[in-house]
């Protein structure tokens, strides 16, 4: 039995005699005098005489600092971190229209879909490397590796003339980097809140939504003045500015503390039915998600609005999205992270299907754009706290590299696969806009169930 299991069997068990609620029973306590250097199996046997104090093990609820000087400033850091990495990888609706009516207008919707799908997944998939790489030296090596791949592979991408270039600058280089400057944004800050945490950890995304507003709005602008290869330029010099702020704020609370690469590590937690549904749960949701982000620009040309007005649905969606990523965080404090991310995640699914399948024109596309914006907002501010929200405060870094590892593989398949629907239906966008949202349902309904294999039919707040 792992030690968490072990922990939480403890927590549930002892929970209703003491008149403890469901999420207090849930929250992780570490026991005070074990210490554990490396991950515990039913093999193991520790001898009494190895059981120690140990200063590293995080301190029960209570002792967390729920800000702090440093704390606000790890906040800020990691907004700056979410702008220039998430912030950028949101305009992929202005790529997908860029490349298929210019550079790339040979190839296939699908074929270009293809370079906005690799950079969603090596953002989301460096999960497993980046977390290892936080446990063994902290967040300052990640960063600043991170901040020379990101800047560097757009700089590349700048002066990229071909699909092939194209794809492994802007597809794979950069977003092995931003996956460097994404990760430590969350997990860091986790360290630092729990009562507040989905307050602060809405804060962070919120970083991602005013990126998505920015930088679409300066690439509208500058490809006409000054060329794709400046406003891309332009773009890389805002990151560099933005990731120097957070290489000189972003901090965990606990000292780095190196551990043996065990692959059991990062599977262990999929034996935990509540963690292997809420996995199941974002890599539907995703799959469904990234529709409308990458194909409501081409969508809309397509149903005759002008290239202009089109561009300008992804700010408006990701404008939206502050709202979906802060105020939905902050009221999951209060009404249960889980019961939240069910609510926003069947609002989205309700919008795919019953709003943007069936409407047609200018302002059904401008407000299908903002209502999915608060939505999927909050389904991308909310997945991180529920996978720290049933993890051990030491174990986050790997449980949630586990978790979005795997849910990188809908954000990479899904968008080819919404490209080759529509080639398949003959330039028609309805069967796409029902894949998207029938993927959402289903990510939905494995949201319940992950929410009641945690907590039961009786826990009102999870």
């Amino acid at each position: 039995m792992s030690q968490f299991q072990f922990q939480s069997q403890l927590n549930l068990s002892t929970a209703s005699s003491f008149g403890v609620s469901d999420s207090e029973a849930n929250t992780p306590y570490q026991l005070p005098s074990l210490s554990f250097n490396r991950f515990a199996t039913h093999e193991d046997i520790i001898p009494l005489s190895n059981l120690r104090e140990s200063d590293d093990i995080p301190k029960p609820s209570s002792d967390f600092p729920e800000g702090g000087r440093q704390g606000w400033l790890t906040v800020a850091g990691a907004s700056a971190c979410l702008f220039s990495s998430f912030g950028w990888v949101n305009c992929v609706g202005i790529f997908q229209d860029q490349y298929q009516f210019n550079q790339l207008k040979d190839y296939s919707p699908s074929d270009i879909a293809w370079i906005s799908s690799l950079q969603v997944f090596f953002l989301i998939f460096g999960g497993l490397m980046v977390g290892k790489m936080l446990d063994d030296y902290g967040p300052g090596l990640p960063l600043a590796l991170g901040t020379f791949l990101h800047v560097f592979g757009l700089m590349l991408t700048s002066v990229a003339d071909n699909y092939v270039s194209i794809m492994l600058c802007q597809g794979v280089l950069s977003p092995i980097g931003a996956s460097m400057v994404f990760y430590p944004a969350f997990n860091c800050a986790s360290t630092w809140f729990l009562k507040k945490r989905g307050a602060a950890l809405g804060l962070i995304a919120m970083g991602s939504s005013i990126g998505g507003v920015i930088f679409p709005i300066m690439l509208i602008n500058l490809i006409p003045k000054v060329g794709f290869g400046w406003a891309v330029r332009c773009c890389a010099f805002l990151i560099l500015v933005l990731l120097v702020f957070s290489n000189l704020t972003v901090r965990s609370r606990f000292p780095p503390k190196k551990r043996p690469f065990v692959a059991k590590a990062f599977l262990l937690p999929l034996t935990e039915r509540p963690f292997a549904l809420l996995t199941a749960a974002i890599f539907f949701f995703y799959w469904g998600m990234f529709i409308p982000i990458t194909f409501i620009v081409v969508e809309a040309r397509a149903q005759g609005m002008s290239s202009h007005l089109a561009d300008y649905l992804v700010p408006i969606l990701n404008g939206a999205s502050i709202i979906g990523r802060t105020v939905p965080n902050a009221l999951a404090d209060k009404v249960g992270h889980f019961n939240m991310m069910i609510l926003m995640s069947a609002f989205t699914t309700v919008l795919i299907l019953a709003v943007w399948l069936p409407t047609s024109g200018n302002a059904a596309a401008i407000v299908f754009a903002a209502l999915f914006g608060i939505s999927s907002g909050a389904g991308i501010g909310l997945t991180p706290v529920l996978c720290a929200h049933i993890s051990p405060i030491d174990e986050i870094n790997i449980r949630s590299g586990t978790a979005f590892s795997i849910s990188a593989f809908a954000a990479l398949t899904g968008s080819p696969i919404g490209g080759q629907i529509i080639i398949q239906s003959l330039g028609s966008f309805d069967n796409v806009k029902i894949f998207g949202g029938v993927s959402c349902a289903i990510g939905t309904l494995l949201f319940i169930a992950a929410r009641l294999a945690q907590g039961g039919l009786h826990a009102k707040k999870l």
